[in-house]
């Protein structure tokens, strides 16, 4: 079983404010068999992941890390975030780890398609994009946890005045520049239905981040109707 569940399973627990102790005695097991579980050190019968998705009301494909929705079914920002404060706030301190998950999932995707073009510069430049996306969020965290951007050997005023962004917007152009090269026949081929069958886990995670995507740009849209 994959290290997602046991991942999950730990996560649950913390999030419900259970002791080990407490948990196991629920779900009708030792505290040193929960700890296996917990470590992957063993993997547990369906029976017991049947038991465990009805105590944390979540689905088996949550659980086994095929999903980022609880009951399933693909989510929302609006289930991610608590937005009725000033500052929107994670609901539940499992949404780092499922956030991380969608974001690496996807890459995941992308890159594996990529490969399978075998186009040496549109993987190059869409490591390049994505790198400087990061770049500019690792940036903003760490001058705002007082770190000395000395760290870096791109100026400050260089940064504020959209240096990376200026990179990003040519790894943008090089990426798309190569998949014109590209012939027609070297594409794969793709659907929502292939995606997913071809990606079980992997390709639900690109599902959601077109969903959420759309959502939030849709949003800009019918402000600016």
């Amino acid at each position: 079983m994959s290290t997602d569940f046991s991942r999950t399973l730990s996560l649950l627990r913390q999030e419900k404010g259970l002791s080990q102790r407490k948990a196991a005695a629920a779900l009708g097991i030792s505290q040193a068999l929960l700890s296996h579980y917990e470590n992957g050190i063993r993997e547990p019968g369906l029976a017991f992941v049947v038991k465990v998705c009805d105590f944390y009301h979540v689905s088996a494909d949550y659980l086994l890390g095929r999903t980022l929705s609880r009951d399933g079914a693909i989510i929302g920002a609006d289930d991610l975030y608590d937005s009725s404060a000033e500052k929107g706030t994670l609901k539940g301190s499992i949404l780092a780890t499922l956030q991380k998950k969608l974001v690496v999932n996807t890459a995941n995707v992308l890159f594996d398609l990529l490969g399978k073009l075998n186009s040496r510069e549109a993987i190059t430049s869409a490591g390049d994009y994505l790198s400087d996306a990061l770049y500019q969020l690792l940036r903003h965290l760490y001058r705002r946890s007082g770190g000395n951007e000395d760290f870096f050997s791109v100026d400050r005023a260089s940064f504020d005045a959209g240096i990376v962004n200026a990179d990003m917007s040519a790894s943008k152009v090089r990426y798309l520049t190569a998949l014109d090269a590209c012939a027609p026949e070297d594409f794969p081929s793709l659907s929502g239905e292939r995606l997913t069958a071809d990606y079980p886990g992997l390709g639900q995670s690109a599902a959601q981040v077109f969903h959420n995507t759309d959502e939030r740009s849709r949003k800009h849209l019918d402000y600016l109707s």
